[in-house]
């Protein structure tokens, strides 16, 4: 069997999670069947089959700031994500328009993305999103969500005096919040700023980006609201070295290490509180797993972990995991990956739009 080659029908036989149940699943081109369909090959018996991974918060395709997307890395970033066992990212805004293939190429992962992301000018870095006056926010964030389902708020960001501060004054995240939910969409915010992730509570926004410096006592209003949060934070443990250095501003340097500082607890509280915690990775691309074993160390449990990069994603973005006439996309384990998370690098094979990768 060729690696990357799509086979008529395959067989496996496994305990299939999250519900741990030991059962028989047949692939045929990109659909998952639980009836036994006639000349499979075997291609694994026993072990554990996982529904395949999922980045909630990438960029691929990103070469540099400012830059526009570019097709050679759009190609290869998506390549390392399906090497990596990932078969669906969530690309909450990008440095300029997706183009049409990405997402639907059969050897890349499928894709959900938010268009560009929306911002107030000079609230972002230059040459990339949709930058408008304040005024003409709601409007630019609604036209997003009609395109893609979903919009990207950018709500606080770096100041010109070596700090970082809100953006977007409450009512006006408010206010395009309301907007793009009348499309039938549905928003993410990044926020790294108490008083932005109090204004994208308020708002009742679907996602929290980053989350940095978000509030604890207002965990509860988020877990209600059905609010996830992605926190993105082994992209941030990268970065630490980086960011506490005597280049950096002082002011921003405060900002980033006293909020990396508190985001283990942070996450830890969120996940306690009944938030639903996604795991995603900003950059680079097929990281994801170092994201799924840091929730672990904050104190969401191997299962939940797993889950934030697995099915408990899936569900949000409305991808099924391995139940009938799903698609096609798992991974399949020795021993039980839970166990230990480090085992989420070396999966016996992975499976993406029902073509055999690994």
């Amino acid at each position: 069997m060729t690696a990357g080659t799509r086979v008529p029908t395959v067989h496996l036989r496994g305990t299939v999670l999250p519900d741990g149940t030991s059962r028989d699943v047949w692939v045929r081109g990109d659909r998952i069947s639980l009836e036994p369909l006639p000349g499979a090959t075997t291609l694994h018996s026993g072990g554990y089959l996982v529904p395949a991974l999922v980045d909630a918060h990438c960029h691929p395709g990103t070469v540099g700031i400012g830059a526009p997307l570019d097709d050679d890395q759009l190609v290869a970033d998506g390549t390392a994500h399906v090497r990596a066992g990932t078969a669906l990212l969530r690309v909450p805004g990008s440095a300029s328009r997706l183009p049409g293939w990405f997402g639907q190429r059969p050897d890349l992962p499928r894709v959900v993305h938010a268009g560009l992301p929306v911002a107030v000018e000079g609230g972002f870095f230059p040459g990339w999103g949709r930058q408008v006056p304040a005024g003409g926010v709601a409007q630019a964030a609604a036209e997003e969500a009609r395109a893609s389902g979903w919009c990207k708020l950018i709500i606080d960001w770096m100041t010109d005096e070596g700090g970082y501060a809100p953006t977007m004054p409450a009512a006006l995240v408010a206010d395009a919040t309301r907007a793009v939910h009348a499309t039938g969409g549905r928003v993410a915010v990044h926020t790294q700023s108490e008083a932005g992730g109090r204004a994208a509570v308020a708002a009742r926004v679907d996602a929290i980006e980053h989350g940095m410096h978000l509030p604890t006592d207002v965990l509860d209003d988020v877990a209600a609201a059905g609010t996830v949060l992605v926190p993105t934070a082994s992209t941030f443990a990268e970065l630490l070295p980086l960011m506490d250095s005597a280049d950096v501003p002082a002011g921003l340097r405060a900002w980033f290490t006293s909020g990396f500082a508190r985001h283990t607890g942070l996450v830890r509280d969120a996940h306690e509180a009944g938030v639903t915690v996604l795991a995603g990775t900003d950059l680079p691309p097929g990281s994801l797993t170092s994201e799924i074993r840091w929730l672990a160390a904050a104190g969401l449990s191997a299962h939940d972990a797993l889950g934030a990069g697995s099915w408990a994603a899936r569900e949000w973005l409305g991808y099924p995991g391995i139940v009938q006439d799903a698609p096609a996309d798992l991974l399949v384990f020795r021993d039980d990956p839970r166990a230990d998370l480090a085992a989420l690098d070396h999966p016996e094979h992975v499976i993406v739009r029902g073509r055999v990768v690994r």
